[in-house]
């Protein structure tokens, strides 16, 4: 899993002249390896940055001294599960260099104990290397006061962008459904159009329902030309992006005959230009309709890449008696499972003979957005529905999760009743909104700009431009909210920066990447 630094803000004071640089990006990495160890019960992370047998003076609610070792210290990160979040919320305040000699200033909060701590931590390069080689703490209790959440807008310009990679902090790339991908600093605001990609990619067609089955298109789209859903759509970094530079882009495919499939592909980004582009899925057969294709992507904590396709229908009667999504022989509505290099993972479930290759859950309508819950390291995805019927899942190997036998709305054909699949077991959602929502690609809240959003989860909305922070707890629901309310816009997706800043997509011609601030902060 790749290290995400939970900073918020950072300030470099540097005194004596003749450091440079590497001083300040060593000592930046040992303060987020510490960071990132004591937050996810990492104990060899935290050790890693002490000098051997470093004494501190932890906080304990009094004035005597309460000593520990570096050794002792780190250990106490060893009794939960590697991987497991825990409730500390920390950032940087400051750091001071003088020389070969460096202090640092932590804030650490920890809501269930009600408490602030700051960390002073001293500093020193020892034969080459930055240790931290003393440790005070002091507390007071977490000031109470509330977030006030406000759209800034980073930038503007953006032909209906679908997703968001972070390469750092200032870098992103971003994809353009019916545009390009991009490569943008969010500083200088400067954009370069990666270069190397497919020439397949499904744009908009002149449409002519005549020639097609009922219901391919909707009627009132005759004589119109239109990319529907149709476009580029998810941009991901491989786990080892930083030593193999490997990007995955999801996209709508086409052929000659302007059919149409999901395809998923990746290359090698060098400056703006993508290179030893493969293919490493397809969600064939191609067909007509620019509808549902699903695209959302994310890697697992377990290293390998999920993939979801869409069942491709604008009209439920467009299914056969055993409709795609329950079809273990057909790749569309479903979610796969696949090793960085396309290859299929040995321990992926077994549907039988007859199942696609890399098949991993089935009854899957539309899914656009997968992300990790932290806390526990399992992936949550959203599901459009049809007619309401907007829903979170837990993705679980060999699961069911029903479309279109079982929905919690209607279906836009009417009278639609599929014919019930022998044998089958389906998955209730973990939440649906009674209300159409059309979520799409949300992101686990991992930030500490919204203390109080920690452990929540973040849709946006297509319909009606909906913003939700659904707040859970043991794979529950405990609380939602609308965000934004009267401030709303079509949104794509949600995604966190490598520090943990909030920011959004708008679904719009004249699309913009917003950052959610505290006005509070």
């Amino acid at each position: 899993m790749r290290p995400i630094a939970i900073i918020s803000a950072l300030f470099f004071l540097i005194c004596v002249p003749g450091f440079g640089q590497i001083d300040i990006e060593a000592i930046q990495k040992v303060l987020n390896t510490f960071i990132y160890g004591t937050t996810y019960n990492y104990p060899d992370s935290v050790s890693s940055t002490f000098y051997p047998d470093t004494r501190m003076f932890l906080y304990n609610g009094s004035d005597t001294a309460f000593v520990m070792s570096s050794e002792q210290y780190a250990s106490g990160y060893g009794r939960r599960t590697p991987g497991t979040q825990n409730s500390r919320i920390s950032k940087i305040l400051d750091v001071e260099l003088v020389r070969d000699v460096a202090y640092a200033k932590l804030q650490v909060d920890i809501p269930p104990y009600g408490n602030r701590y700051t960390d002073l931590l001293l500093m020193k390069r020892i034969k080459g290397k930055w240790k931290i080689v003393a440790k005070a703490t002091s507390a007071g209790p977490i000031p109470s006061r509330p977030s006030v959440p406000k759209k800034e807008v980073v930038l503007t310009g953006l032909n209906k962008p679908w997703s968001i990679a972070f390469l750092s902090e200032e870098e992103v790339i971003i994809a353009e459904k019916d545009g390009d991908l991009i490569k943008t600093n969010l500083h200088t605001k400067r954009r370069e159009v990666i270069k190397g990609l497919p020439d397949d990619v499904a744009r908009a067609v002149l449409i002519d329902t005549v020639k097609h089955t009922n219901g391919v298109f909707p009627a009132a789209a005759h004589g119109k030309t239109l990319s529907y859903n149709a476009g580029w759509f998810q941009v991901l970094l491989d786990p080892d992006f930083e030593n193999n530079h490997y990007i995955y882009i999801s996209y709508a495919a086409e052929n000659k005959q302007k059919q149409s499939a999901t395809k998923v592909i990746r290359g090698v980004l060098r400056g703006n230009a993508l290179s030893k582009v493969e293919t490493l899925f397809e969600a064939a057969p191609y067909s007509h309709g620019l509808f549902h294709y699903g695209g959302g992507m994310i890697f697992g904590h377990d290293g390998k890449l999920y993939i979801a396709t869409g069942e491709r229908n604008f009209y439920e009667h467009l299914n056969p008696k055993l409709p795609f999504a329950q079809d273990v022989s057909d790749r569309r509505g479903k979610i796969f499972r696949l090793n960085p290099d396309g290859s299929i993972p040995d321990d992926n479930p077994n549907f039988g003979s007859d199942a696609v290759s890399g098949l991993y859950s089935l009854g899957i309508r539309a899914a656009q957005g997968m992300t990790i819950d932290t806390r526990t390291g399992k992936i949550w995805f959203s599901e459009h529905g049809t007619i309401q019927g907007d829903e979170l899942n837990i993705l679980e190997a060999g699961a069911n999760y029903g479309w279109p036998n079982r929905t919690t709305g209607g279906y836009r054909t009417k009278n639609y009743k599929p014919a019930e699949v022998e044998g089958a077991l389906y998955k209730d959602p973990i939440h649906f909104w009674e209300n159409t929502v059309a979520p799409t690609g949300l992101v686990f809240y991992s930030g500490t700009e919204f203390p109080e959003w920690r452990n929540s989860f973040i849709v946006p909305g297509l319909s009606k431009g909906s913003l939700w922070r659904v707040a859970t707890e043991n794979d529950q629901v405990i609380s939602s909210e609308e965000l934004f309310m009267n401030d709303r816009v079509r949104l794509r997706k949600a995604a966190l920066s490598p520090a943990g800043k909030l920011y959004l997509l708008t679904d719009e011609e004249d699309g913009q990447l917003i950052r959610v601030i505290n006005q509070n902060r």
